[in-house]
């Protein structure tokens, strides 16, 4: 995948972000952060998943 269409992605993804990620990022409490950081993953990588499977078809 052409880094300008990850960047697409990635962008998306997180225009979408729900809110309690968008505060959990910036929280002073490490296990929020932990956690808004792994479900962003999780996102980010499910969303590049699914694009990836489209192109293949």
């Amino acid at each position: 995948m052409p880094h300008n269409a990850i960047t697409a992605v990635v962008t998306e993804i997180l225009a979408r972000a729900p809110d309690w990620i968008r505060k959990d990022l910036s929280s002073k409490d490490p296990i929020s952060r932990t956690r808004a950081e792994e479900a962003l993953a999780v996102l980010i990588g499910s969303a590049l998943s699914n694009d990836d499977d489209t192109r293949k078809a």
